[in-house]
């Protein structure tokens, strides 16, 4: 079994403006089958450092390395092998006159069997609700539409590592935790994970490891369990926890866990509470 790392960033520098530093001496290590999510204030460097997880942006310094392979060296095509990127706008990723041709791109420039891609076409219209607007040229659609058509596009080609900006941004409850379940799905069938989200509440709930961004740097790294009960980093990156955790915290006196992450372990946690204390 290897154990080489998806993602190896190393001493990682990244500049817009040669005089500011977007990215500042980044470090960090992503297992294979990780599931991260890397939460931030804008501006923090979160998105400029996923980019370069795919070869959008080159390193100014330091190293970024997928299995083994310095992105410097590879074109975004060569990466697309192994690296799905969801935008986070998805109007910066939509191009094809149909909804299917959206879909179908992907694999078809992956090299896959007719047969194949169309299997994998309707796959992502059913997992995502989208056969109605097969024929429908993405670009009217609503905005959750794109973004579900955005999703379904990098889905379909099943990447060894998706990396997701703000997936759930602009679709409904019900689409979210569709949407969820599908990349939960692909995280235990062994795909590595990397999540951008300002919701602390789905970070908590879905990704195994964390990270905090804070000026272009890695201020702390850990469990969910471990990092939101870090206040002190949270604060200078100006983040809280879930609602719940933090209520969680602040019952702590009366022997609530302070690293509860979801409503259903603090419902457990508080019925635990009243069978001692009854």
């Amino acid at each position: 079994m290897t154990t080489q790392p998806a993602i190896a960033v190393q001493g990682l520098v990244y500049r817009y403006d040669p005089e500011l530093p977007a990215l500042e001496g980044v470090d960090l290590e992503i297992a294979n089958n990780a599931y991260l999510g890397v939460i931030g204030q804008n501006g923090s460097g979160k998105t400029t450092l996923v980019k370069h997880f795919n070869g959008l942006l080159k390193p100014t310094e330091g190293h970024v390395l997928v299995f083994g392979m310095d992105t410097r060296q590879a074109s975004v095509g060569q990466m697309a092998h192994s690296v799905g990127y969801v935008f986070q706008n998805p109007d910066h990723q939509i191009f094809c006159a149909t909804t299917r041709e959206e879909i179908a791109f992907g694999p078809r420039n992956l090299g896959l069997s007719d047969d194949l891609v169309q299997e994998r076409i309707q796959d992502a219209l059913d997992a995502f609700a989208l056969g109605p607007y097969a024929d429908v040229p993405p670009a009217v659609l609503g905005y959750g539409l794109r973004r579900k058509v955005s999703i379904a596009a990098v889905y379909v080609m099943r990447p060894q590592i998706l990396i997701l900006d703000e997936p759930t941004a602009g679709l409904d409850r019900r689409s979210a935790d569709e949407l969820m379940r599908r990349v939960d799905a692909m995280h235990a069938e062994g795909h590595t994970i990397v999540l951008v989200s300002h919701d602390m509440q789905l970070v908590a709930t879905h990704c195994r490891e964390v990270v905090v961004m804070d000026e272009g740097r890695i201020l702390v790294q850990g469990t969910p369990e471990e990092v939101f009960q870090e206040h002190a980093a949270l604060a200078r990156a100006s983040l809280a926890p879930p609602p719940v955790t933090a209520l969680a915290q602040r019952l702590a006196d009366l022997g609530m866990p302070g690293h509860t992450l979801t409503i259903e372990s603090f419902c457990q946690a508080y019925g635990r509470i009243r069978e001692a204390h009854p």
